[in-house]
């Protein structure tokens, strides 16, 4: 009998071993595999890093998004298998229809939602080779400094979704990272999947100039703070306010407990030097926004991902998708002529994926962002009260190089006055990275 039990003890753990790997960790296993290296020395045995962990390093960060580029597919490796260089990038390629309105664009917001209707933009069928991007990698381990990385990203999604873009640059060196690059306050690897390039209307999307400090401890627990270059989008009403420079850094700061396979919980917070001149009084005011961030991706059973945030703060209307086209950092105090202050702002979204083989996964997701200003913002002409956005979509790698991708979209924008419309989108994508 014990022979017996002990059989079926073995049994059962090797049953549930083949699980120990989740779908979405097999496809990134593939994906290490798909790369070609050239080794200077071909003579040279591996060091302390295999050629899959070193590849590894590129995929191992905290602000990945599902969108960002793959490690390169060539990569030239120091004799040591200390570093690797490469030079890569992603031709991605999407179209879609809109139909019951149109946006104004080839992201899906639904602050854009025309209200009331023009008839002139009912549907409408587009292209666009926005997120096509380049850059250039030198990543690996020192001995003194740890992990570093040196990235360059430009994106053709300019003028016209066509022009270069910059839109990563920087260097990481141990838990320091200085440069251009995704702010503190944001949580891109907490962002479900998505072929709309604008992704959750309540998802937090800001990129800047920083100074991080990022630490981690006993490889469950992540602390993270820097000083970030402030981009404030603040209106200007003739002869009665107008915005100033900004006078002081932004202030983000996060901490993360986390688990195997990118699993974590975070909590991250902003602080935001805002300042206007009262051109009635003659003085200049300095309001304080302010911003938290609950965010968490987990899998409480392998096939199974769950994505999800909640987003609140003052004064930080122009680092929120929905509300990024508002310019509503501060709005006029129409109990006080001259005055401004930071309104209220309330988002978020979950999501649920699940992976019917490594390679072919599905998200279905839901957000709103509502704007809660102390009263209507006459002066700005402000009538936006709250974005709905929701997606399905079907992803398949073809091969870990190769991915298309179908979705449905939907959007509703609500205004003060109570009048709102439906706008839905079908949309395909293709990419391939090299």
């Amino acid at each position: 009998m014990n022979k017996k039990f002990a059989l079926a003890l073995v049994l059962g753990l090797g049953a549930l071993s083949s699980f120990a790997v989740s779908p979405a960790e097999q496809q990134l296993e593939e994906l290490k595999k798909s790369h070609h290296t050239v080794n200077i020395d071909k003579d040279t045995e591996l060091d302390s890093l295999t050629e899959k962990d070193l590849i590894g390093l590129f995929y191992y960060d905290q602000f990945r998004h599902f969108q960002d580029p793959r490690a390169p597919y060539f990569m030239l490796m120091s004799k040591t298998h200390q570093y690797a260089m490469g030079v890569g990038g992603v031709v991605r390629m999407r179209g879609w229809y809109d139909w019951n309105g149109a946006m104004q664009n080839s992201a899906f917001i639904p602050y854009n939602i025309s209200i009331p209707n023009d008839p002139t933009r009912d549907r409408w069928f587009g292209t666009t080779p926005a997120g096509t991007a380049l850059f250039f990698s030198v990543f690996g381990r020192n001995p003194k400094y740890g992990n570093y990385q040196l990235y360059i990203e430009a994106n053709f999604n300019g003028y016209g979704n066509r022009d270069f873009h910059l839109k990563k640059a920087y260097a990481a060196v141990g838990d320091w990272t200085l440069g251009y690059t995704n702010s503190t306050f944001s949580d891109p690897a907490a962002q479900p999947p998505t072929v709309d390039a604008q992704g959750p209307n309540s998802e937090t999307s800001d990129t800047n100039m920083l100074l991080r400090w990022m630490h981690t401890v006993k490889d469950r627990y992540v602390f993270a703070v820097s000083i970030e270059t402030p981009n404030g989008d603040i209106p200007e009403l003739t002869d009665v306010y107008k915005p100033c420079n900004d006078y002081m850094p932004n202030f983000a700061a996060f901490v993360q407990y986390q688990w195997k396979g990118g699993q974590h919980i975070r909590l991250s917070g902003i602080v935001r030097g805002l300042e206007y001149r009262d051109l009635k009084a003659g003085k200049n005011h300095k309001v304080t926004g302010w911003g938290a961030h609950l965010s968490t991706v987990f899998r409480p059973v392998d096939p199974v991902t769950v994505y999800g945030a909640f987003i609140t703060g003052k004064g930080i209307s122009s680092i929120i998708n929905d509300l990024q086209s508002s310019n509503s950092d501060l709005v006029g105090d129409i109990t006080r002529d001259g005055r401004m202050y930071a309104p209220l702002s309330i988002g978020w979204y979950a999501a649920l994926q699940y992976h019917f083989r490594p390679n072919l996964f599905s998200t279905i997701m839901f957000s709103e962002e509502r704007f809660l200003p102390k009263h209507e913002p006459r002066y700005e002409d402000l009538t936006y009260k709250y974005g709905l956005y929701g997606t399905a979509n079907l992803f398949w790698d073809i091969t870990p190089r190769c991915q298309v991708g179908m979705e449905y979209n939907f959007g509703k924008r609500q205004d003060i006055d109570l009048q709102h419309r439906w706008v839905n989108r079908a949309c395909l994508m293709a990419q391939f990275s090299f």
